[in-house]
């Protein structure tokens, strides 16, 4: 490699990327995620194409998203003459999941997600969920404790909700920071996701009301919402809910009860 080429290779901080170079943590995320041959797998970040160079060999199609003007022509020039390789160099926040997944189906989604963005490439998958068939994601371990607290976690909020009405979760391993370059100070843990048909008649609605229901965890759940509705103990109470309850002790079923209950106007 020249001197050019290690420039375009080496780590952004403004990307907040972070390489995995570590071939056993590589094999074991191809390993859950088992590309078929059928099947098309679509990779936010695929940076120094750690993971690509094995997932063109084992998958039917793979759709590479990498933002890095630098790595997208080393990617290129690796992976250019393979067939069932398509690079596009757009943000993955921007991206419209269907309309680059084209005819193809079977559609998996595999990444390494930078820590800074994390959060909010998830709530755009989210969105799109539909499209795949399954997610296996890395963030960093303190977001993942978030995405999978379940019902009385310390960790649990609008996030955790949001995932599990969107999402069937399930933690598969965690990954130190000497496994990427440059080393990270943190662990990231690797989580997969597998796509749940929507379960509430007003996703935004929904929402909005998990916002409002964790913008103050340390309040109960009547304190943060009696300010947004007047009947805010009656509706409560018809939808089964204590109203001296906190936010993190509810259940996703009984949030979607709830907003059910506001959308109907039910509070005898």
């Amino acid at each position: 490699m020249n001197r050019t080429d290690a420039v375009k290779l080496f780590a952004k901080k403004s990307f907040g990327q972070n390489f995995l170079v570590d071939q056993n943590y590589i094999q074991k995320i191809i390993d859950e995620l088992s590309p078929k041959a059928d099947e098309t797998v679509i990779e936010i970040g695929a940076g120094r194409g750690a993971l690509t160079e094995i997932l063109i060999e084992k998958a039917g199609n793979v759709i590479a998203i990498e933002l890095d003007r630098d790595l997208v022509p080393v990617l290129r020039q690796r992976f250019g003459k393979f067939e069932n390789f398509q690079l596009f160099d757009i943000d993955a926040l921007n991206v419209n999941f269907a309309e680059i997944a084209g005819t193809n189906r079977n559609i998996k989604l595999v990444a390494n997600l930078p820590y800074n963005i994390s959060t909010a490439i998830l709530q755009r998958l989210m969105e799109q969920r539909e499209v795949f068939s399954e997610l296996i994601l890395m963030f960093q371990r303190e977001v993942a404790e978030r995405i999978t607290a379940g019902v009385g976690h310390k960790e649990r909020g609008f996030l955790s909700v949001l995932v599990e009405a969107c999402f069937h979760t399930e933690k598969l391993f965690d990954v130190p920071g000497k496994a990427f370059r440059p080393v990270p100070k943190v662990w990231s843990t690797v989580v997969r996701l597998i796509p749940k048909e929507s379960d509430t008649s007003d996703e935004e609605l929904f929402r909005k009301i998990l916002s409002k229901g964790f913008l103050q965890k340390r309040k109960t759940i009547f304190n943060n919402f009696k300010g947004e509705f007047a009947d805010a103990r009656q509706l409560l109470e018809a939808s089964g809910i204590e109203p001296g309850r906190r936010a993190e002790t509810l259940s996703f079923a009984e949030w979607k009860t709830f907003v059910e209950t506001i959308e109907s106007g039910e509070t005898r």
